[in-house]
């Protein structure tokens, strides 16, 4: 038997095994959530937000104190990625559990013309293996509110709504279909007043309804309807999953008025912590709500690596755009009273190595919603490792693939095209294996000293690999 086969065999008995040691009335209920029901599940996916932004990752320059309570509360993940340096494929991965590549979604989506000339679709196709699909025929209430981007933006005005995506109900900015706030901006004129405008004049051509709203106090609009959505979730008896996607922290940045900076770091920070009392509303009616706090398990993470001169990506070399670490590594909060025991609070796990992809399959094992046969993710199931009772790492290598747009960026020339994290090795080269470059992340997490003349045949053996994959996703992707 193939040493894949003979894993996925062991893990299916210990799996029945585990099973059959429980009590007759508990199994097929869940165990993971000590309520024994249907957890609600709330993922905060944050724009642009770099891994050391957020004050409980070390940033001294800002200050976050509702998502580090939450961290205090939960869990810190310090090996998480998320599966491209880019929106709109990161955003497909982490719905989907599969790499964005399959779906042509390369780098983030623009207009028609922009999109053919890069090989990238229009938008994410609506029979992909989303979450939110999934949850929704469990019996969830499905909500999406924030930014989309993965169809439905500049002049692509045909893409299908987010409803067709698993959504009962979506509030969204100009980068998706269905109803939509609009960010108004206000600036500080040499005079000593206010000019507003529009980031996009244009974007009503996107449909109806809409409104237009703050860019300062958007998030606020996008936590207001979640709100209101769990509110009508609980009042029908459903258990429910929110996408909660701000994008305070994506260039332009538009803090409120007192809160004006004259740098771009200063307007970032700005935004930044304006974004996170926003998202207090959220989180304080979830740990206030005694039903709410036992059921309900948060995630918060970023889409990406920060954009240069604006947020931090902590000790890691890289940003927005690149296969570096700085480029893919994301902070992870997981938060769940109901799910994570009390002395595991506080808590950081620097050991486990897994990425977004992972997460759709973690989380259905999480609801006891099973997975269909015809569905085969690119992620695995992780789900005790997000509660706190493992440090499992996933046990498949991490792919990466650049964007096609951006061999070059923020003034670094020619870089990598594919990379692979495997255990504590990171290993970058270009599509045709040249210009390797191979790191050991437990000693050298800064990506300082290539290592390929040191360890030639791990050198090799990734490089294989990456290529194999890479070969064998673009035949998927068409």
């Amino acid at each position: 038997m193939p040493k894949s086969n003979r894993r996925d065999f062991l893990k299916r008995s210990v799996m029945l095994f585990s099973t059959a040691l429980l009590p007759p009335m508990m199994r097929g209920k869940n165990v993971y959530c000590r309520s024994n029901a249907s957890p609600n599940i709330i993922l905060v996916f944050i724009d642009d937000m770099g891994w050391g932004d957020l004050s409980c990752y070390g940033n001294t320059k800002a200050s976050t104190p509702h998502i580090d309570q939450m961290a205090e509360e939960g869990l810190r993940f310090e090996q998480f990625y998320v599966n491209s340096p880019i929106c709109s494929p990161s955003r497909t991965a982490i719905s989907t559990g599969q790499y964005p590549q399959r779906y042509r979604i390369t780098s983030y989506l623009n207009s028609r013309k922009s999109n053919q000339e890069r090989g990238v679709a229009d938008w994410l196709d609506p029979n992909a293996p989303m979450l939110a699909r999934f949850l929704k025929e469990a019996g969830y209430a499905t909500g999406h509110f924030g930014k989309w981007h993965m169809g439905g933006q500049r002049n692509v005005n045909d893409a299908p709504p987010i409803s067709d995506y698993g959504f009962d109900e979506s509030l969204t900015n100009f980068e998706g279909m269905g109803a939509k706030l609009l960010p108004l901006i206000e600036t500080p004129t040499e005079d000593g007043g206010v000019k507003q405008g529009r980031i996009w004049e244009q974007a009503e051509i996107l449909g109806e309804p809409f409104e237009w709203m703050l860019r300062s106090k958007i998030t606020s609009g996008f936590v207001n309807r979640a709100v209101d959505f769990i509110d009508r979730a609980q009042a029908e008896g459903k258990p429910f999953y929110i996408n909660l996607w701000p994008d305070d922290v994506h260039s332009p940045y538009y803090p409120s008025i007192q809160n004006w900076a004259d740098s771009k770091s200063g307007l970032y920070r700005a935004v930044l912590e304006e974004m996170d009392r926003q998202l207090g509303v959220l989180f304080d009616k979830i740990r206030n709500e005694p039903v709410l706090r036992e059921k309900t398990l948060i995630l918060i993470c970023s889409d990406n690596g920060p954009e240069k001169g604006a947020g931090t990506a902590g000790p890691f070399r890289g940003y927005k755009t690149m296969l570096y670490e700085g480029g893919v590594r994301s902070p992870l909060i997981v938060w769940g009273e109901g799910f994570i025991n009390k002395n595991q609070n506080g808590s950081i796990n620097n050991a486990s190595v897994f990425s977004a992809i992972d997460l759709v399959p973690s989380l259905l094992e999480i609801a006891n919603i099973p997975i269909p046969e015809t569905v085969e993710f690119d992620g695995e199931s992780l789900s005790q490792t997000l509660i706190g009772k493992s440090n499992q790492s996933r046990s498949k290598p991490i792919f990466f693939r650049r964007p096609p747009d951006r061999k070059s960026f923020y003034g670094v020339d020619n870089l990598p095209d594919l990379a692979v994290r495997e255990g504590k090795w990171k290993f970058l080269c270009d599509f045709d294996g040249t210009r390797s470059e191979l790191y050991d992340l437990d000693n050298d997490p800064s990506e300082t000293k290539n290592l390929v003349g040191e360890y030639p045949s791990v050198s090799n053996r990734l490089k294989q690999a990456v290529l194999d994959w890479n070969e064998t996703i673009q035949g998927a992707s068409g």
